[in-house]
């Protein structure tokens, strides 16, 4: 039948329009005519509901068309429904976020019409054809029944103002993505969807999450730190830098030997039975030298702590040595638990000023400070600084005059 223009409704519709394929419908009217009318059904004043055909009939508006060929729906408005949901879902030029949304709800609709409350009116005059169970109108628009699941899952697990936020954008189309989104708690969902900027992946926006969380958990730190005014809980330390006295076996002569140690040396046995002040969550800076580097990481076993990385010290100028003349120190970093660590661009070298004898750079504790939040100890320490508590028989050994 022919029907004017000015007498069909248009509601809220399934997917949005595509104003390219409008055009194209819209060509292909002034070139063949139409072929295929459209689906509607007649609601109060003598008017018509637009059910299915939105493209075509905004073609025949932009032709400047009056009426356009039409015919009414036989059936109650969930068969209606029912209807709109599966003439999109043929078209097959929907996202994988719009095709979960029309499989979700046709889900519904059917489980409604086939095992809703018997006894009600809108049952007793269902007149729902179901021309095919949802499963096998997945696979006759190309779907498995897993990828069917999958796209109503992200439609019934997304909130609605995350899955507005992502409608235009790439994530709507890509089920790894929506599947990851959907998986989240839905106050998570929303503050990824906070970093969301049409450009960015589920996996970015999801590290921008942690990275604030972390530098809020950081500040929260410090403040806590602050106002405890350094005394630790305890006295156990989220950081501890240990500069052990290693055996080398020589003694000291400043006209002889001068790469020996000045000061009393420790046995590794005895070094594996220092009992360390550590919180269970704790970042370990061991300082320790060619000569011991094998043995350093026994020593990190004995006290249970797992090596990370290793951290080189480009000393200014060269100093003494058995056999190449040292122009190095090293510092392995060691995590027990998991520390809060605030990580930049913090590489493994530090180039720093040579000193008096086991004197380490303020480029060192710069790093550290840069990196690591709480409560800090230097284990045999010489030298005081601000924000550290200090170990040892030489604290103030180093002191600026």
């Amino acid at each position: 039948m022919k029907l004017d223009i000015a007498r069909i409704q248009v509601g809220q519709r399934k997917r949005k329009l595509d104003e390219g394929k409008v055009r194209s419908l819209a060509e292909s009217f002034e070139s063949i005519g139409q072929l295929q009318p459209i689906t509607v059904e007649q609601c109060e004043y003598g008017n018509y509901r637009m059910i299915a055909g939105l493209h075509r009939l905004e073609a025949a508006k932009l032709l400047g068309w009056e009426s356009i060929e039409a015919q009414e729906f036989e059936g109650d408005a969930v068969a209606a429904e029912l209807a709109e949901i599966d003439e999109n879902l043929m078209r097959n030029d929907l996202t994988v976020l719009e095709q979960g949304e029309h499989l979700a709800r046709r889900q519904e609709l059917v489980g409604f019409s086939r095992g809703g409350d018997r006894k009600s009116d809108e049952f007793q005059t269902a007149t729902v054809a179901v021309r095919k169970p949802t499963n096998e109108l997945a696979r006759a628009i190309g779907l498995s029944e897993r990828s069917a699941h999958n796209r109503i899952s992200v439609a019934r697990n997304i909130v609605p103002e995350v899955k507005d936020a992502i409608r235009d954008t790439e994530i709507a189309n890509s089920t790894t993505q929506l599947l990851e989104l959907a998986r989240l708690s839905p106050e998570k969902q929303i503050e990824v969807s906070n970093f969301l900027d049409g450009e960015m992946t589920i996996q970015d926006a999801l590290k921008e999450v942690k990275k604030v969380a972390r530098e809020k958990e950081i500040q929260e730190r410090i403040a806590e730190i602050e106002s405890n005014a350094f005394t630790p809980p305890s006295r156990k330390y989220d950081v501890i830098v240990i500069d052990p006295p290693w055996q080398y076996g020589t003694d000291y002569d400043p006209d002889g030997r001068r790469s020996a140690s000045p000061y009393p040396e420790m046995s590794l046995e005895d070094i594996k039975a220092i009992q360390l002040p550590n919180a269970e969550d704790c970042v370990l800076w061991l300082w320790t030298t060619h000569k011991f580097m094998r043995h350093s990481f026994e020593v990190l076993d004995s006290w249970r702590f797992r090596d990370v990385a290793i951290l080189t010290w480009v000393k200014s100028r060269m100093g003494l040595g058995s056999w190449l003349r040292s122009q190095s120190e090293f510092c392995i970093m060691a995590v027990k638990g998991h520390p809060k660590i605030n990580l930049t661009n913090q590489t493994t070298v530090i180039y720093g000023e040579m000193r008096e004898h086991s004197r380490k750079p303020d480029e060192f504790y710069k790093l550290v400070d840069s990196l690591c939040v709480g409560y800090k100890i230097d284990w045999f320490s010489r030298e005081k600084r601000e924000g550290w508590d200090q170990y040892g028989a030489e604290i103030g050994k180093f002191v600026e005059q």
